[in-house]
């Protein structure tokens, strides 16, 4: 018995064609995206974000941002 080993590229291929086929376009994205790892560093992201802020900063800016929104 000889089994040709089609190329992962044409079996990716075929695979999607059939879920969205099956499913529909966006559950097909749901359903590869959770697949995915992201990309970036959240680490040094939150770094340069937040730096030495402490949570009780943030929730009093997000307060003050609030209070001039209902001014």
């Amino acid at each position: 018995m000889n089994i040709e080993t089609r190329p992962l590229s044409e079996i990716t291929e075929q695979a999607i064609a059939l879920l969205a086929r099956e499913i529909g376009i966006a559950d097909t994205i749901r359903f590869i995206s959770q697949f995915s790892s992201g990309y970036g560093n959240y680490t040094e992201e939150r770094e340069a974000l937040f730096g030495a802020l402490r949570l009780e900063d943030i929730f009093e800016e997000l307060e003050q941002s609030r209070g001039r929104k209902a001014g």
